[in-house]
């Protein structure tokens, strides 16, 4: 059976409603730590654990990490950027309150040169950097509104940041007390990554956790057959890949991650935008649904939905969708006999 996973947030932070996901099909979340940790989620993992209990379901909680993904800092407001705007990004530690400036660390910001193309939040803003100096400034190509804490990518470079943060191992030391079955591990590019994070969790007793190894460049791509015995499951993880590569690209890049997961019999899990117009509305684009279809024919062992569930106005409807449609395509897969990767 095709594991289906919604996103923990505020649009689901009730328990009736999150028992209503799982009565649709729903059989674990994601909780996404960039932006806190497992102690500031307290009140959305007790709705989760309640629900399943309610809903008779053994449900799997994972944990997102924050790894060495690339972020934007803290904003009071979220900004509303328009093309042709300028803006300023800045040092988080000389960053000052205002309606132009986002801040980033330091490493990133003396990566950033004149002429940088930057994506923020999985590339639905695009900026170009102009001006380089105590700050740089800065052009939006492509606006949209953006809140604290979005991943950045800057075009055409690698920014070197650690396996792990001081809150990815607080939140390791603290994942048997929140009943933690898995945990997905940003942007994986070689073995050395996933042997640290799994040594990290037998340090703290937590062996039995399943590791999800997302990619998320180029980098993961090439290498993915290097690190897949050291993961339990392989997520094609198409927001940031999406950024690393021209948009047209992307179904062959899944295509391939498929058919090397298959061919090795290691699990898949496809994610980001399955559903993104049940965001704001309560049914699907016909694409959408061929595109899950698709993923699950092609042997997608879990399918994974994020915004749509975590942020967005139909979340039970996003679930009763997704399941309906992986169940159509196991039906069709197996009367093909397409074997699907295999589970845990």
């Amino acid at each position: 059976m095709t594991e289906i996973f919604g996103t923990l947030g505020p649009a689901c932070a009730q328990t009736d409603l999150i028992e209503q996901m799982f009565s649709e099909g729903m059989t674990g979340m994601r909780l996404n730590l960039s932006h806190g940790g497992l102690k500031k989620s307290e009140p959305l993992i007790h709705s989760f654990w309640l629900a399943a209990q309610r809903a008779g379901v053994h449900a799997e909680l994972l944990i997102d990490m924050q790894g060495p993904e690339i972020r934007i800092g803290e904003l009071t407001v979220p900004l509303s950027l328009k093309e042709q705007q300028q803006v300023v990004f800045t040092a988080e530690h000389t960053a000052e309150p205002g309606d132009s400036m986002i801040p980033v660390a330091a490493h990133i910001f003396s990566a950033l040169e004149a002429g940088s193309h930057v994506l923020l939040d999985d590339g639905k803003i695009e900026l170009v950097v102009e001006e380089k100096g105590k700050q740089a400034r800065a052009k939006v190509l492509r606006g949209g509104t953006l809140c604290a804490r979005k991943s950045l990518k800057i075009a055409g470079r690698q920014i070197p940041a650690p396996v792990m943060t001081a809150q990815d191992l607080e939140n390791i030391h603290l994942a048997g007390d929140y009943g933690v079955t898995a945990l997905m591990q940003p942007f994986v590019t070689e073995k050395e990554q996933l042997i640290a994070v799994k040594n990290e969790l037998c340090k703290n007793g937590m062996e039995r956790l399943r590791i999800f190894a997302k990619i998320e460049n180029r980098a993961g791509i090439e290498h993915v057959c290097d690190f897949m015995p050291y993961a339990d499951m392989i997520v094609i993880a198409r927001g940031d890949l999406g950024n690393d590569m021209p948009l047209w690209e992307l179904p062959a890049a899944q295509k391939e991650l498929s058919d090397l997961c298959r061919s090795a019999g290691k699990p898949f899990l496809v994610v980001t935008e399955l559903l993104a117009s049940m965001t704001q509305h309560p049914y699907p684009t016909r694409a959408e649904v061929s595109d899950i279809f698709h993923a699950v024919l092609d042997g997608a062992a879990a399918v994974m939905v994020t915004n749509e569930t975590a942020v967005g106005k139909y979340p039970a409807e996003v679930i009763r969708y997704l399941q309906k449609t992986v169940k159509e395509a196991e039906k069709c897969r197996k009367k093909a006999g397409i074997l699907a990767s295999p589970h845990r």
